[in-house]
């Protein structure tokens, strides 16, 4: 075999000890090495600035890891405090949830009362430029970073929106940012809770509104809408916390992985004493992640109905691989698998009942602004809807609809089943 004659860094020998380790590398894996090589010492003979070779590897990782899917990256110290912040709720920013969509920076939910809601930014944006950089190369991760900041910093943002003919430009101010993950109220004589994200603590506020909404029915819940629309997800460990608040038992997900390890099965506990109150999961297409694995779980084991429109589509498990004590891989390691075995990615979950939102998508956000009075039950933590004529959860389309199927709740679910029995 022909002598190869080539200058290979030491990281790249790195990782050829990390593959080997799992693999011998075949002749092609070398050439392909080498090609990469060759195009690196190119680069950094001729572009022109000097180029650390520390910059163009870590490029390197990055777009490698990029081009697999827009979920997996290359963690830096930095990356891993951002890690952090998202599962504890507390961070300097402007207040947006983002994702990768169809290629392009997307705004899943500008989040009540923050900063990018005050400056206009819309569910449904398109995120084109952060300060003036665009975005078309950017990791998810990386343009969260951008975004993220010190209080009282700013940040440009260019964005499109549909009906807008030009790019529209916002500055927002950054501020810090406490998501208050779960919401409740009474309407109607029923219960509501909405749920932003899943972070720490997530199943515990779950339960205490659930015991308060049953101390003031006596005991008792008539019937529960479970919000869970523009929620892009969360902890893992949350997801299957939270649908055991609503189970009495039974697999809440499982996933599939080429290793052993990342083939898992989640399960609820069973309960002496369980109320299988009423249930309905609202979703639309902000609905990611942890969410659509608790939407699934609920509507395989009939445990609830779900209303609204096709979720996201977004079930793929990302697991931390250590590099070194500076950095790490996050990397798609597995798929999630709602009971009964229907997958998740790029597919989401399919509701019992569509119910379509005719509104724009910013006056969603008109619901969590409505005039409300104290409950006068001190210890109940949730709020009671009200208006003289007609209340504002009446304006919202799905929410409106689910409280309806409440009340009649013995006729319709009869009128499913027959459905579902025609069609099958």
């Amino acid at each position: 075999m022909k002598q190869r004659n080539v200058f290979i860094p030491l990281s790249i020998f790195t990782c050829l000890i990390v593959a080997t380790s799992a693999r011998a590398l075949t002749d092609d894996d070398y050439r392909e090495i080498e090609d990469f090589a060759n195009v690196m010492a190119v680069a950094q003979k001729n572009y022109v600035t000097p180029v650390p070779t520390k910059e163009l590897i870590d490029g390197a990782i990055k777009g490698m890891l990029s081009s697999l899917d827009p979920h997996s990256a290359y963690l830096t110290g930095e990356s891993y405090r951002d890690l952090e912040i998202n599962t504890h709720g507390i961070f300097g920013g402007i207040g947006i949830t983002v994702t990768i969509k169809e290629g392009v920076l997307t705004v899943t939910d500008a989040i009540s009362d923050t900063p990018a809601e005050r400056a206009g930014v819309r569910e449904g944006d398109r995120i084109i430029k952060i300060n003036g950089e665009p975005t078309s190369a950017m990791t998810l991760n990386a343009a969260v970073g951008k975004m993220r900041g010190p209080r009282g910093s700013v940040v440009q943002l260019t964005l499109r929106r549909l009906g807008s003919a030009a790019p529209l430009a916002i500055s927002v101010v950054r501020d810090v940012i406490r998501i208050h993950s779960v919401d409740s109220r009474t309407i109607d004589g029923y219960a509501y809770i909405r749920l932003q994200q899943f972070q720490e603590g997530s199943d515990e506020e779950i339960r205490r509104r659930v015991e308060n909404f049953q101390k003031d029915g006596h005991g008792r819940i008539s019937g529960l809408v479970f919000d869970l629309r523009d929620n892009p997800g969360g902890l893992l460990s949350q997801a299957v916390k939270v649908a055991d608040e609503f189970l009495n038992g039974g697999m809440v997900v499982f996933t599939q992985g080429r290793e052993e390890t990342q083939r898992e099965k989640f399960f609820a506990h069973s309960k002496s004493g369980f109320q299988a109150y009423p249930m309905i999961v609202l979703v639309n297409g902000g609905t990611a992640s942890a969410s659509e694995i608790v939407a699934g779980a609920l509507q395989d084991q009939g445990r609830a109905l779900v209303v609204g429109t096709q979720t996201f589509g977004k079930g793929s498990v990302q697991t931390i691989l250590p590099i070194d004590e500076h950095s790490a891989l996050q990397l798609t390691t597995a798929r999630y698998y709602t009971p009964t075995g229907r997958s998740i990615q790029a597919l989401g979950i399919t509701p019992d009942v569509v119910v379509d939102d005719p509104r724009p998508a910013l006056a969603l956000k008109e619901l969590e602004k409505e005039q409300t009075r104290p409950d006068p039950s001190a210890a109940s933590g949730h709020r009671i809807a009200t208006g003289e004529n007609e209340p504002d959860w009446v304006k919202d389309v799905q929410l409106s609809k689910s409280i309806d199927m409440l009340k009649h709740w013995d006729s319709f679910k009869t009128q499913l089943v027959k459905k579902e029995t025609v069609i099958g």
